[in-house]
């Protein structure tokens, strides 16, 4: 809620309000505590308050609690009770709804929330995937090849085909862009396998979302409030963190520079901050560590929700002026450890021990440290979180749907669109290919066929010549032949003809000289 002044009042404590300055907002901010200490109250209040401002706020719901924002709270029990003790009605505070936007990655209880692959980069989508360097370096290398070739990368099937691709033609393209394995492109396929069965091939593709439609106010001038559903989402933790890191990309590369203002522009708030961190490559860290000391610039601030501050590394914390510490349990030697550097950070009160008192707090109750007008942070103070507005817990299914179908932007994002991308122009490259295998095979057959029948004809001319010329010689062999057996034949035939007649000569001149 706002006070008097306008201001985010946010705590009580015993002397006073505490409300975190509208200019000072975008100083960014850390929301810390063990479980069950009132962490998601506390985003709660905040968001409300942002709101309130005419500042549109963007958060994730981690268990499912945070949809309670869409309806008015019924204060009762504790909530009631806390109202009363704050004398908060006397200040303003009363039940209301604020406007609010669901958005879901899996598209089941809010708008499709999407992007493109292209969007994403390479260094997000390795970390997404869990490549090694020599992996992450062939994904570098696969978005830089779509770039120098204008194909689009939209979504899963134009990455898995450009993949594909670089592997089938890495003759083509090793001596350009470097040495390219088929194992490690085998790898990544793998890698992007795991992900679609997670679901996030759900993530990618088109219509992205447009940062507009996170940025709106009501009729009342209020700001809207978008909620990403990631009760779901959470069994995929590096989706998780690579998408709000995603988001913070896309806010701080988009939105124009605009220095101090009275009043963020959007105010960001990444629920489970460590999972952004664990197991995070240096190049990574150093983009988060880059965009929250800059994005400030573009008017966004930025408030990490964790267990305990450690959980971020140095550098980041360094960049949150404004801090929420609820109750931290300290019964090991690390925990111990871990309450000392969480109390070093506030600025010291000399009226009670930081670290002793960290251990001490109740339930809605927080150590509260803000930044002043020069931006310095105020003595830390001990107080109790200001109640919501809204509902504490969860709306019911038919009022989230009811809230989802009367979204301004619900039309835009409900239905798929698959332009022509990579995947396309790779299949279809590839079908012309085949097509042109096909026809050059077929002109090769029709060629050896042609070749076959010139050489059929061939063989058969050789041996009609042969069998011609076989002919003639039998012809002349024959008149030959002929000509001799004729002529033997007379000559036989004379000859014996002579004989006989000289034997019938001989007969009768024997048998008349013997008569005589």
């Amino acid at each position: 809620m706002l006070d008097s002044n306008g201001q985010a009042l946010i705590a009580m404590s015993p002397s006073a309000p505490l409300c975190l300055l509208p200019a000072m907002a975008n100083r960014h901010g850390l929301i810390t505590g063990a479980t069950g200490t009132g962490k998601t109250v506390t985003l709660q209040t905040m968001a409300e308050t942002f709101s309130s401002m005419g500042v549109p706020v963007f958060l994730a719901d981690v268990k499912g609690d945070l949809s309670g924002l869409a309806s008015a709270g019924t204060p009762a029990g504790k909530v009631a009770a806390r109202i009363e003790e704050l004398g908060l009605h006397g200040l303003g505070h009363a039940s209301q709804a604020f406007p609010v936007t669901f958005w879901d990655v899996y598209g089941q209880k809010g708008q499709p929330l999407r992007t493109t692959v292209s969007e994403m980069g390479p260094l997000l989508l390795a970390r997404l995937l869990d490549l090694n360097e020599i992996q992450s370096g062939l994904l570098h290398m696969v978005f830089r090849i779509a770039d120098d070739a204008g194909l689009l990368l939209l979504d899963m099937k134009d990455l898995r085909s450009m993949v594909q691709h670089v592997a089938d033609e890495r003759q083509r393209y090793q001596t350009q862009y470097g040495q390219i394995s088929p194992a490690t492109a085998g790898a990544v396929q793998r890698a992007l396998l795991r992900l679609e069965e997670e679901g996030g091939d759900r993530f990618f593709g088109e219509p992205a979302l447009d940062l507009a439609d996170m940025m709106r106010t009501d009729e009342q001038g209020r700001g809207q409030i978008s909620i990403l559903a990631a009760d779901t989402l959470m069994h995929a933790p590096r989706l998780y963190s690579c998408l709000l890191l995603w988001l913070l990309s896309e806010l701080f590369e988009n939105l124009p520079e605009i220095g101090d203002t009275d009043k963020p522009r959007l105010v960001f708030f990444f629920d489970e901050a460590h999972l952004l961190f664990d197991d995070a490559p240096e190049a990574l860290v150093d983009k988060i560590e880059q965009i929250a000391r800059l994005i400030r610039s573009r008017g966004v601030g930025v408030y990490f929700v964790s267990q305990n501050p450690a959980d971020m590394p140095d550098s980041v914390l360094g960049q949150l002026g404004n801090r929420v510490q609820h109750a931290l349990r300290a019964f090991t030697p690390r925990e111990q450890k871990a309450v000392r550097a969480a109390a070093q950070a506030f600025r010291p009160n000399p009226a009670f021990d930081t670290a002793e008192v960290i251990g001490q707090l109740a339930v809605g109750e927080a150590l509260v440290s803000f930044l002043d007008e020069g931006g310095a942070p105020r003595m830390v103070e001990r107080a109790l979180i200001v109640p919501p507005q809204s509902q504490v817990g969860p709306i019911s299914s038919s009022e989230r749907a009811a809230i989802i179908q009367a979204s301004p932007s619900a039309a835009r994002y409900a239905q798929t669109v698959d332009r022509e991308s990579a995947y396309e122009l790779l299949t279809a490259r590839a079908q012309m290919l085949q097509q042109a295998e096909v026809a050059l095979a077929r002109k090769k057959a029709a060629e050896q066929a042609e070749k076959d029948r010139l050489k059929e004809e061939q063989r058969l001319q050789r041996e009609y010549r042969r069998q011609q010329k076989e002919q003639a010689q039998n012809d002349i062999l024959g008149n030959i032949l002929g000509s001799v057996t004729r002529q033997a034949q007379r000559t036989i035939t004379n000859t014996v003809g002579r004989e006989i007649g000289k034997s019938l000569l001989r007969g009768v001149l024997g048998g008349l000289l013997g008569k005589r």
